[in-house]
């Protein structure tokens, strides 16, 4: 039978399942037909796998081609099957040997003159396909250094379809072309601030350690110039270096979005600082088509930094109170439901009010009492009550800046330092648990009976609660900081000091 099969990779967000492509050669007049639910950008293979093989010297029959997806159920997007079509078709007319077709997953998109174009999302493809059972797989050349990142898959690298149909045992000449190369890796400019930049702010300095060694959310409340951007720019610097399963899941995000990878996977924290007048499709994830991450999602495993947010739509902040809460962005779609991984760190600037100077020292504010009260109200209540760390942040005066000058400064590596020993810290007492982070704790389980702290300890929270002045989250999230507080200091357990302290963090602005 002129049948030619192969395999791709169909992605939805992160996760890929496999695609079998079949090609019929029938004696009707000549057509292309594309069936198993293709989306546009799919629908017009028809036209570059033509042009492609023709170009390439390996021409399709002039007969009726019927190439059907399946799963047809399963949704397709994007031009990344162009080089499964192109092969199973050449398998079907016998040019190409069809058993060597049929045990390679194929991935590219196909250029009108048979070169292969790097695309998006080939190493959460590949490690789709790896989990799928595929042993070999091949891509563009372009995309074959960030396929490699997956162990124990064969990539064959190949720059154009002339090449790949030679490797299938093609009788035709090798032909030298350019390979499309994929973009090159921009380096990150945050990776060599340094926190001793900062200037007589030894609380919100101390608040970024605490953030750091925590994984807690942060708001900083200010008028322009007092260092909030400066403060949150520094705290990807104090992270440890992600783990294999953190690493792969960041560069896997970054594939997906069209961002380069590079020979090896991305080992330090994200930091994503959309402007404010970014939409929810583009914070959290969407679009029309291939449902791409939002810098939320690209954001995992690192720090997401919103700067002015008062100014973002209210709608567009309210977004991220259900991934703040569960860890995970869920995308939901008529036919499909993508999930990414929504574990970041948010942090968010904003001034006191529409001038920015309410509250400084040096400055007088224009704005009336509602004009204040309405801006800030744009930061919602139950969002406001996730953030676990709210600090006021003030202007430097000229003899803070003269003090500062002669005393010493906690620089980028002492802090980090010191991070990663609290850490160690909090990892040796959660040793057992499903949780690594403090900020991942649930409230339940630190006020059961093994570690709830002494009624004396938490009497300052307790007054706060029975007042209103705190809600059940708020006080949980108090003890949270309490907790990372005693890390950082090598202590046992929160004291009442800890717990004083971790209320002023969360009530100072």
């Amino acid at each position: 039978m002129p049948i030619g099969r192969t395999s791709a990779v169909a992605l939805i967000g992160l996760a890929g399942s496999i695609v079998e492509i079949e090609v019929d050669l029938s004696s009707n007049l000549p057509s292309f037909v594309l069936i198993g639910l293709p989306d546009a950008a799919l629908g017009e293979a028809r036209d570059r796998v033509r042009a492609a093989a023709t170009n390439s010297g390996c021409a399709l029959p002039n007969r009726k081609l019927t190439i059907n997806l399946s799963p047809a159920s399963l949704p397709k997007h994007g031009s990344g099957f162009d080089l499964g079509i192109a092969v199973a078709a050449l398998a079907a007319s016998g040019t190409i040997s069809a058993t060597s077709v049929e045990a390679v997953v194929h991935l590219g998109e196909l250029g009108l003159d048979g070169r292969l174009r790097p695309v998006p999302g080939i190493l959460p493809a590949v490690l789709a396909a790896s989990r799928a059972g595929a042993s070999t797989v091949m891509v563009p050349s372009g995309n074959a250094d960030e396929a490699s990142l997956v162990p124990g898959v064969r990539v064959v690298g190949v720059a154009s379809l002339r090449d790949a149909a030679i490797w299938h045992g093609g009788d035709f000449t090798p032909v030298v072309v350019e390979p499309i190369a994929a973009p090159a890796a921009v380096e990150r400019v945050d990776e060599h601030l340094d926190l001793a930049e900062v200037v007589g702010n030894e609380d919100a300095v101390e608040a970024m350690m605490v953030a750091a060694a925590g994984g807690h959310h942060v708001l900083l409340l200010g008028p322009p110039g007092a260092g909030k951007t400066m403060l949150a720019a520094r705290l990807p610097g104090l992270l440890p270096d992600l783990d294999p399963q953190a690493a792969l899941d960041v560069s896997s995000l970054r594939s997906l979005s069209g961002l380069p990878v590079g020979s090896t996977l991305i080992t330090r924290p994200p930091f994503e600082a959309p402007h404010h007048t970014a939409t929810a499709a583009s914070l959290v994830g969407g679009g029309s088509g291939v449902i791409r991450p939002g810098a939320a999602a690209r954001a995992s495993h690192g720090i997401l930094f919103l700067d002015e947010a008062p100014e973002f739509p209210r709608a567009v902040l309210d977004a991220l109170r259900q991934p703040l809460e569960s860890g995970v962005i869920s995308i939901h779609r008529a036919n499909a439901v993508a999930h990414f991984p929504g574990s970041f760190q948010l942090v968010m600037a904003a001034n006191p009010c529409p001038c920015g100077q309410y509250g400084a020292k040096d400055s007088e504010c224009a704005c009336p009492p509602t004009a204040r009260r309405r801006y800030l109200a744009r930061l919602s209540g139950p969002l406001l009550d996730r953030i676990d760390i709210q600090l006021r942040v003030a202007r430097i005066t000229a003899a803070k800046l003269r003090m500062s000058q002669e005393t010493p400064r906690t620089s980028t590596v002492d802090a980090k330092a010191r991070v990663s020993a609290a850490r160690a810290r909090t990892a040796a007492r959660l040793e057992g648990t499903p949780w690594r982070l403090n900020s991942q704790v649930p409230g339940s389980w630190l006020r059961s009976r093994g570690p709830r702290l002494a009624p004396a300890t938490t009497a300052p929270i307790d007054r706060a609660l029975e007042r209103g002045g705190l809600t059940m989250r708020g006080y949980d999230r108090v003890l949270r900081l309490a907790w990372t507080l005693a890390d950082l200091d090598g202590a046992e357990i929160p004291t009442a000091d800890h717990v004083g302290r971790a209320l002023y963090l969360r009530r100072a602005a």
